[in-house]
């Protein structure tokens, strides 16, 4: 390739004798002297494939052997007793998991099992003891009222036989009054009233307490007035409180019962 410094390009004047036209750029000729670059042009100046340069000895000699083609080698499967080992082995490991997720299996269930029958167990301990423990009150309530029912029946059969009980009665209820009370009155059974004036007539005469046959007053009972008061020492009134120490609501006028009939009420 040859370069040159630019040249500032040259007037030419028109031939003589002519019409002047303007110049074309593709029909006027252009000097060397106006070209600033250029270079020679070859056919393979636009980048096409080069053409192969002419066969020789030198060039077979300097091309590399080519090895030839070798087939590669077919790879072959396991064999027939190897596929039946392979089979074995794998039956064998099948078992083995198998095995080993049955037992793991039946354990699960055997503890699920085990927490089920314990809680229904625990359950059916649960409602034996409350049950138990109804009893057991139905049982001590049943017990208690026995026993009062008897105790009534005794201390009946008390005042049946030993009428004369009611000469302390009188006596304590007459000393529950106050030593200020005026105008006493000792209520008492008529059939009392004997038994009474002979045992407690001392007593009587010095707080100076009058006798007072009443018939509403029930046999073993007494009742003392005053102008402070009142004290009730009727059977009734005495009965009813010592019945209610044991909580149990049994009357002294309710119908005798006997200890087995008071047991199953």
């Amino acid at each position: 390739m040859t370069s040159s410094k630019p040249v500032p390009p040259r007037p030419v004047p028109p031939p003589q004798g002519g019409v002047q036209r303007p110049a074309s750029a593709y029909t006027r000729f252009i000097p060397r002297e106006e070209l600033s670059d250029f270079a020679a042009w070859t056919p393979d100046a636009f980048g096409g494939p080069a053409r192969p340069a002419p066969w020789s000895a030198a060039t077979q000699a300097a091309e590399p052997e080519v090895p030839p083609f070798e087939e590669p080698p077919v790879e072959t499967g396991p064999s027939a007793e190897e596929w039946e080992a392979r089979i074995h082995d794998a039956r064998q490991q099948g078992w083995s998991d198998g095995y080993r997720d049955g037992l793991e299996a039946l354990e699960a269930a055997k503890r699920q099992f085990a927490q089920q029958v314990s809680a229904q167990v625990a359950q059916v301990v649960a409602a034996f003891q409350d049950e138990l423990g109804l009893l057991e009150t139905r049982l001590a309530e049943t017990l208690v009222e026995t026993a009062v029912t008897l105790a009534r029946q005794v201390v009946r059969s008390e005042l049946k036989q030993r009428p004369d009980c009611i000469v302390q009665v009188a006596r304590e209820a007459t000393a529950a009054v106050v030593l200020s009370a005026r105008h006493l009155r000792l209520r008492v059974n008529p059939d009392d009233a004997e038994l009474v004036a002979q045992g407690a007539g001392d007593d009587l005469k010095a707080r100076e307490v009058q006798l007072v046959p009443d018939a509403e007053i029930a046999r073993g009972g007494c009742r003392v007035e005053s102008d402070l008061g009142q004290v009730d020492a009727s059977i009734a009134t005495r009965w009813a409180h010592a019945a209610a120490v044991f909580d149990v609501p049994l009357a002294w006028d309710e119908a005798e019962t006997t200890p087995h009939e008071a047991g199953s009420v």
